[in-house]
């Protein structure tokens, strides 16, 4: 009996840890998503995971790639006038996770749309 108990309040622990995990990295799609709306597009790629140092010109046209999606966005939809996290779902381990965002447009609709997270380090970043 002992040993179940143990097992069930682990799963419980490895639950909820996942639970915070996927909660830290919705947030951080989040933050990722508001930075680019206030025009600050290197900090946008930077929150993107690379597996390494790219090289600068490739850099450039993330960069480059990012203010052309928010110019998109403005002709099509008004803008994106506010992100908002909808729900999250992280891995059992919490190292990676998919951010379920809503984003509010400017001609008074919206949509979600699916980021996939992962853990580097301690920072959580887009895929």
């Amino acid at each position: 009996m002992k040993k179940w108990v143990g097992i069930a309040v682990g799963a419980l622990f490895f639950i909820s840890c996942s639970r915070d995990e996927g909660k830290i990295a919705a947030n951080a799609a989040k933050v990722y998503y508001e930075q680019l709306l206030e025009g600050k597009y290197a900090d946008f790629v930077d929150g993107t995971f690379h597996g390494g140092p790219i090289p600068d010109t490739l850099r450039n046209q993330l960069i480059l790639n990012a203010e052309m999606f928010v110019e998109q966005q403005q002709k099509e939809h008004a803008g994106i006038l506010r992100v908002e996290v909808g729900h999250f779902q992280a891995d059992s381990l919490g190292t990676s996770a998919q951010a379920f965002l809503i984003f509010h447009y400017g001609d008074s609709t919206s949509e979600q749309v699916v980021v996939p997270m992962i853990k580097h380090g301690r920072l959580w970043l887009m895929r």
